[in-house]
């Protein structure tokens, strides 16, 4: 999440100390022997987005609104896997993702996206990132962007990893009262590094929720 676009004085607050901590898993405090395959370990600063994405080509995946905002664009700079389970897992993890925003943005953590797409820990971690943002009576604008995705299958075929790094440098909050954009200067907490580990829906060969839900903040990897 973009905790830059919260004000300094919100920053010291218990509200914004939420939007710091990944709730279901804690920040990941994984070592380098337990790398995701694949994954670039190097340090990489991202090219600029040429790929539209405030929601997805469908507005209604699964049959559920996942609408946003004009001026809030989600953008996912990641090509899809080969192995159908996860493509389908990674595009999940993006609509996990445009569901809480959604949340953010219709001032609810009672959402049908939020409930889709998500489950126990990652349940848990959506709804506290959104009502830390109606708690501080803001919203969102910009555009946040994600990339150098991997992801990773578990052997029993029903949960996969989908890691990636966010660029939240150009989203920021916006107070909802006053319209005003909290804007900031480009930083190292500028990025983020997620794990989060999607389960497939037991009655749906479609559908994969996230169950957890793990974050490295001021990630270098990312830069």
């Amino acid at each position: 999440m973009k905790r830059r676009s919260l004000p300094v004085a919100a920053a010291l607050a218990a509200s914004a100390a939420l939007l710091l901590t990944a709730c279901g898993g804690g920040d990941d405090k994984s070592s380098d022997n337990d790398k995701i395959a694949g994954a670039d370990q190097g340090s990489k600063t991202p090219e600029q987005s040429t790929k539209p994405s405030g929601a997805p080509a469908a507005d209604k995946p699964d049959g559920v609104d996942l609408s946003l905002p004009k001026d809030m664009n989600l953008v996912f700079d990641w090509d899809k896997p080969k192995d159908k389970n996860e493509a389908a897992a990674m595009d999940d993890a993006a609509n996990f993702f445009r569901a809480i925003y959604r949340g953010v943005d219709k001032r609810t953590t009672e959402d049908a996206a939020v409930a889709s797409y998500s489950t126990g820990g990652g349940l848990k971690y959506a709804q506290t990132q959104i009502k830390a943002w109606i708690d501080g009576g803001w919203t969102a604008t910009g555009t946040l962007r994600h990339y150098n995705v991997t992801t990773r299958s578990a052997e029993n075929g029903t949960s996969v990893e989908v890691a990636f790094c966010a660029d939240s440098s150009k989203f920021y909050g916006k107070e909802i009262k006053t319209n005003r954009v909290l804007t900031t200067e480009p930083s190292t907490e500028d990025f983020d590094y997620y794990k989060i580990i999607m389960v497939k829906y037991p009655t749906s060969e479609a559908l994969w929720q996230a169950s957890k839900v793990f974050v490295e903040t001021k990630a270098a990897k990312c830069q």
